[in-house]
């Protein structure tokens, strides 16, 4: 019964998606694709929602807000709220960490 809602609604996780899979967020354009990366790159995954608003230029606490309605996943919580995300951006060659909790996980339709 997972695999049924899998395909209604795919978080991207902000801290193992490729370019690509950020642009696939309504909101994220080229440009702020390039600059999540870049900062992600530089210094690190981000903590939480509040941690990507502050480290990327542009992107405030409602801006944040708004691409998790669209489906960008942040943080420990946002790995584990959809393990299919996940291991679909390992088989593209993005990195999951190994230690992702694999109970409690959550399934969100989108409607």
């Amino acid at each position: 019964m997972l695999a049924a809602f899998g395909h209604a609604y795919a978080a991207v996780d902000v801290n193992t998606a490729n370019e690509d899979a950020l642009r696939g967020i309504k909101g994220i354009g080229p440009a702020k694709a390039k600059a999540i990366l870049e900062e992600r790159t530089a210094h690190g995954p981000f903590k939480d929602p509040a941690d990507l608003g502050k480290r990327v230029k542009g992107m405030g606490g409602h801006t944040v807000e708004r691409l998790q309605a669209e489906g960008l996943a942040v943080g420990p919580a946002g790995a584990a709220a959809n393990p299919q995300a996940a291991a679909s951006a390992q088989n593209k060659g993005a990195a999951v960490p190994a230690t992702a909790p694999k109970n409690n996980a959550t399934v969100a339709v989108k409607k």
